[in-house]
């Protein structure tokens, strides 16, 4: 039994606006986005964003946004040129403790450490960006 078009289409139309809200997070990460934010922005409620949005992509919208922004946090700490503080605020965190305690949570170690454990030697170094990436991305 096939489901009617009606169905396929609003799946097709809330798809389509789960990738918009995706796509902000992943070009707007350093702004203060919530939930609530990114569900008006595609006429949704917060609920049915977080439902649709987790069921598309395996993790919640926030969860989302954490990685996104400790994956940058990383590229810069891996940089060297930003302290911890000012890699936690660029990225658009707005507390110290719960950007380090997240850090923590998807690294398995502190942002200090980590960017004590990349002064000097870049494991990374050399491979393509693409590839950097997928290698260095942080694992929930």
């Amino acid at each position: 039994m096939s489901s009617s078009p009606g169905i396929d289409e609003d799946r097709l139309r809330d798809l389509a606006l789960l990738r918009r809200v995706r796509d902000r997070m992943d070009r707007d990460y350093a702004q203060p986005l919530d939930v609530e934010a990114l569900a008006r922005g595609v006429h949704m409620s917060a609920g049915h964003l977080s439902r649709q949005f987790k069921q598309a992509y395996g993790e919640s919208p926030y969860s989302y946004l954490m990685t996104r922004r400790i994956e940058r946090a990383m590229a810069l700490l891996r940089r060297g040129d930003l302290s911890v503080t000012e890699v936690c605020f660029t990225v658009g965190f707005s507390s110290l403790g719960t950007f380090s305690t997240r850090f923590a949570e998807l690294v398995g170690v502190p942002p200090s450490a980590y960017r004590a454990r990349e002064e000097g030697q870049h494991p990374t170094s050399g491979l393509p960006a693409c590839v950097e990436k997928r290698v260095s991305r942080p694992i929930r």
